[in-house]
């Protein structure tokens, strides 16, 4: 079986809410490919790598959390850039990019999984960017070290762990991705632990001073979530043929 590009497209900007974010660049359909999909490959970033494999698996969509337009760069048609490009178009491969929508979206978000993983109660959102609360905080009692080999196992083997918060944690807040400097919403929330992906020099020293635990589980692996939650929406929703393709990245 399969679906026209048009409902899809339409199918995914309704569901993620795509108009509603200031985003790093274009939400929805970033290359356009061939009309009628029969199989779509899901992945976290869209490169080289994850093109050729798609092409392997003979797939008609690729679906990305990070695609390959950005506001803050201007690639010419070179080197990598080229190369993905070219293998999209010679293969007639519709690309498409949900960036923060696919971060927030209550039930297929990055943030959303990943407080189902911990279990988290009385859900809310918290730290703005760009006009979106990013993230989501909740309760949890729970020891550190349950909590971080909760992490270890579900998301990430060998995490970044700065264990300066309380024995016994009450509260946690998550943001996939980069978002350790948000650490900062984290302390006025006055919350136990905070994880997301990233980690940069001076967040020891801040986790530490405000005894706060910090987690740092890799921008990918926290990522993964969101892609293949909307595999399964879709694969329910419309009889396409579906496949997630990991590129591990240690980053």
């Amino acid at each position: 079986m399969s679906i026209k590009r048009g409902k899809l497209e339409q199918h995914l900007a309704n569901l993620l809410n795509v108009g509603e974010f200031d985003d790093l660049g274009p939400n929805g359909l970033q290359v356009e490919g061939k009309s009628k999909i029969e199989k779509i490959v899901f992945g976290v970033s869209g490169c080289v790598e994850l093109f050729e494999k798609a092409i392997q698996e003979d797939a008609d969509a690729i679906i990305v959390h990070h695609g390959i337009i950005w506001s803050f760069e201007r690639p010419v048609y070179k080197g990598g850039y080229k190369k993905r490009v070219k293998l999209l178009l010679e293969n007639d491969i519709n690309l498409f990019g949900f960036h923060l929508p696919l971060d927030v979206h209550k039930k297929v978000g990055n943030n959303a999984v990943i407080s189902e993983i911990m279990e988290l109660k009385e859900r809310q959102r918290f730290a703005e960017y760009k006009g979106t609360l990013l993230g989501i905080m909740g309760r949890r009692n729970i020891s550190a070290n349950n909590a971080f080999e909760i992490i270890k196992e579900e998301i990430k083997e060998d995490p970044i762990i700065f264990p300066y918060g309380p024995d016994q944690i009450e509260s946690m807040g998550i943001i996939s991705g980069g978002a350790d400097k948000m650490i900062k919403k984290a302390v006025r929330k006055d919350l136990d632990l905070f994880l997301t992906g990233e980690i940069s020099e001076h967040i020891m020293h801040y986790a530490k001073e405000e005894g706060i635990h910090f987690v740092a589980a890799g921008h990918h692996n926290t990522e993964r979530f969101g892609v293949q939650a909307l595999q399964d929406h879709l694969k329910n929703e419309f009889d396409v043929e579906t496949q997630f393709v990991d590129i591990p990245n240690p980053a």
